[in-house]
């Protein structure tokens, strides 16, 4: 049988993996020949384990005591993804469901009970049991496809109250917003700027923001769908904004650029204006406000970050060999979750499986 993935189809899924990635298109730095080095010693701190293939972002249930790692599996000759059910101490597998479609991005309930995958390649969103593991529902976004037959990419995933509200690839971007009830769509935000990268809800504002591949945060209204405002860096410069995350208490936005700016900005949400720049290359990106801190993944530098909040000092670092991606706060807030990446190869196989890793947080 022929494989569903085509030279076409794979290029795209590269693509898309690519923007979902959340990095631009670099090549890897040579690494300079090091003198032999006396073993480090051990991080009791850490725990990692490779699990497989094409992993990307992750959820929590308390309700079944479980994390959960989206998967989209290899993007050569591999058709379909997989969710993983591990140990949220020790990281073992205990349950693992294969799934026709692929699987990138993840939300779950206020509850607990269910939480939802965005099958990005296919345009769709599937609603998942956090007990069993099982898919429940999909949802196949109508919508215009390309000359090639493909649809905007399905790419981040908001649960808030009785909505999901999933960012869409595409230029002009858009947001699909699905009844939770029904799971069917119920509007589309248009005009949203090329690519529609991030999606966080702000408890402080009572608003949605969503950042774009055009340098954006859009300001949204859950009640009415619609964008209030556009901020900006204001500074000239050209931004690929990627991830958000919120401090409410102090109204302060922090937003990553793993692409053009290289940087963590941070707006006053009271003002739309940047405040602070943390230089460096920023992919995901969590406050913690039991802690007062901040954790960055980068991808290039392949280093995790723990930042005080306030000072914006880094307290502590975590090297890996593969590349940190999606991050995740345990319910204690004193677990850190890292999804780590295996390189690509030019016909989109992988040079080893992807990884999972989890920080006991100091």
């Amino acid at each position: 049988m022929k494989s569903l993935f085509s030279p076409r189809k794979a290029a795209l899924a590269a693509a898309i993996v690519a923007a979902f990635s959340l990095t631009a298109c670099q090549a890897p730095a040579k690494k300079a020949e090091a003198p032999a080095a006396a073993a480090k010693p051990v991080d009791t701190s850490l725990t990692q384990r490779t699990l497989g293939d094409g992993l990307y972002e992750m959820a929590y249930s308390p309700a079944a005591k479980a994390l959960y790692v989206a998967s989209a599996q290899s993007f050569k000759d591999v058709n379909g993804g997989v969710i993983y059910r591990l140990d949220p101490t020790t990281l073992e597998t205990k349950g693992v469901t294969h799934t026709d479609l692929k699987n990138f991005g993840t939300a779950i309930d206020e509850a607990g009970s269910v939480f939802y995958t965005t099958n990005s390649l296919d345009g769709a969103i599937s609603k998942v049991d956090a007990q069993s593991g099982k898919v429940l529902e999909r949802l196949v976004f109508p919508g215009k496809k390309d000359k090639e037959g493909y649809p905007a990419g399905a790419r981040e995933v908001l649960w808030h109250g009785n909505e999901l509200y999933v960012g869409r690839v595409a230029d002009p971007g858009y947001i699909s917003v699905v009844d939770v009830k029904t799971f069917k769509l119920k509007a589309t935000i248009k005009n949203a700027g090329k690519w529609v990268t991030g999606i966080i809800y702000s408890p402080l504002t009572e608003r949605i923001y969503a950042t774009n591949g055009a340098g954006e945060i859009l300001v949204i209204n859950p009640r009415t769908h619609k964008i209030e405002k556009r901020w900006t860096a204001g500074d000239g410069k050209e931004y690929l904004f990627l991830n958000m995350a919120e401090d409410p208490a102090t109204g302060r936005l922090f937003v990553t650029d793993d692409s053009k700016g290289k940087a963590t900005l941070v707006f006053d949400e009271r003002t739309g204006k940047v405040i602070k720049r943390i230089e460096g290359d920023a992919l995901a990106i969590k406050f913690n406000a039991k802690r007062n801190e901040i954790y960055i993944s980068q991808r290039e530098s392949k280093k995790v970050l723990q930042l005080d909040a306030t000072t914006y000092a880094v307290k502590n670092s975590w090297s890996f060999d593969n590349n940190p991606n999606s991050l995740l706060i345990g319910p204690d807030n004193n677990t850190l979750y890292v999804t780590l990446k295996a390189e690509f190869n030019k016909d989109s196989s992988t040079k080893g499986q992807d990884q999972i890793a989890r920080i006991a947080l100091k």
